[in-house]
């Protein structure tokens, strides 16, 4: 878990900047409007990656699928599980923050700080 220079948590967000670095919202409400907003894009996402699990399923299935439909379902399997994962690691982090060694939340500071991440503020 990261902290902000007042000490408030910084919730890692659903979604990253312009340049691929994580966004981190700086609040200690989880009632915000910026923590509600980051709530349903996270249950969006993962109800994207539910509907492209059952798609990909069902084309899988099928016999005769094209090099295309199998690159074109690939790759939204990625997106989906990227999304996942990082929605994952966000509630991972509010979840249990005690849980992340000193050396985890040192090199995570320090790998946030070196990206460049922006904060936004509720």
């Amino acid at each position: 878990m990261m902290f902000d220079s007042e000490g408030r948590p910084m919730r890692l967000l659903p979604w990253t900047g312009e340049s691929g670095a994580p966004c981190y919202l700086s609040t200690d409400d989880p009632g915000s409007r910026m923590s509600r907003l980051a709530d349903d894009v996270e249950a969006d996402l993962l109800d994207s990656a539910q509907y492209v699990l059952g798609e990909a399923r069902a084309l899988l299935a099928e016999t005769g699928v094209g090099t295309r439909e199998l690159r074109f379902t690939g790759v939204r399997l990625a997106e989906s599980l990227q999304d996942a994962l990082r929605i994952a690691e966000s509630r991972g982090y509010r979840l249990a923050p005690a849980l992340l060694t000193p050396a985890e939340a040192e090199e995570t500071t320090a790998c946030v700080a070196a990206q460049g991440a922006g904060t936004s503020e509720a």
